[in-house]
């Protein structure tokens, strides 16, 4: 296992907000001292024209020179635009490491999968994922299948990625529910809306068919977003999954033949560490 880290994602921070840094100081610890044989590496900064596959011109200065919050949700930081691009950097890496034979998880903030073309929000700031895929499009890849199981709809990722037909999007996710999208599947587009205390049988049930669904489009690579906000213990949602779940969905991918890449999204619970320990033991066990 790979895993992409850069601890200058710690440098920002807003009291009280969810996304802090604790999410990731706290489980990169755990990673090391319970899988000492595991790889660290330090990701590149995305380049500008990485960017521009996903996201405008625009939205590109925007974020590199705005000194206000951008919503409620999604506070201006010092430095933002280049934590962010660091963030990318490491989802590329991922995916580009997986293309050549390794398993790599992006242990980064901030996440990814709300910001659109031309906005930031939902604590995301550049579309790690989407920006992931179409790297990957760019280079060896034919077709990118992208499977995110985070508790919230990947709006922003199924914004950017619908129509493509060299990409398949699949997303499980709490509704009613943040950003309030993801009730229709269309085109190169599956949602699966579940309802708040949805039982874990059935939630496990929806995501392994919305996966097999994406291994049926035979993609070169898939890319994950993996967070981790659908635990029955996290603040911010109401759904029911446990530990052994996401362990689960780790093992589902080491059973695929195809390259797999995962990139962390959400997940608020002091129990993150866990949860990723439980999802990347899954995915890496003989």
């Amino acid at each position: 296992m790979i895993i992409f880290y850069d601890a200058s994602c710690l440098e920002y921070s807003a009291p009280g907000h969810p996304e802090r840094p604790a999410r990731i100081a706290r489980s990169g610890p755990l990673l090391k001292e319970r899988h000492p044989d595991w790889e660290w590496r330090t990701p590149e900064p995305a380049s500008e024209a990485a960017l521009l596959r996903a996201h405008s011109r625009d939205h590109l200065e925007r974020i590199g020179n705005t000194t206000r919050d951008f919503d409620a949700d999604t506070p201006f930081y010092p430095k933002i635009y280049e934590h962010a691009l660091r963030s990318a950097g490491a989802a590329i890496e991922a995916g580009r490491a997986a293309l050549n034979g390794e398993r790599a998880f992006s242990l980064m903030r901030p996440p990814g999968h709300h910001a659109t073309r031309d906005r930031a929000m939902g604590f995301c700031y550049f579309n790690n994922i989407a920006i992931a895929a179409l790297d990957a499009l760019e280079n060896s890849a034919k077709r990118v299948a992208i499977w995110d199981f985070d508790a919230h709809h990947g709006n922003g990722t199924e914004a950017i990625v619908a129509h493509n037909p060299r990409i398949a999007f699949a997303s499980i996710h709490q509704f009613p529910g943040y950003p309030g999208t993801g009730t229709k599947s269309f085109a190169n587009v599956m949602d699966y809306p579940l309802g708040p205390g949805t039982p874990r049988n059935h939630h496990v049930e929806v995501a392994k068919r919305a996966l097999d669904r994406l291994i049926a489009f035979k993609p070169d690579l898939l890319l994950v977003s993996a967070g981790f906000d659908a635990y029955a213990g996290d603040p911010l949602v109401q759904m029911t999954l446990e530990p052994e779940d996401f362990s689960t969905f780790g093992e589902w991918l080491r059973q695929l033949d195809i390259p797999v890449a995962t990139i962390l999204e959400g997940g608020y619970s002091d129990d993150l560490p866990e949860l990723i320990d439980a999802f990347l033991t899954g995915w890496a066990s003989k």
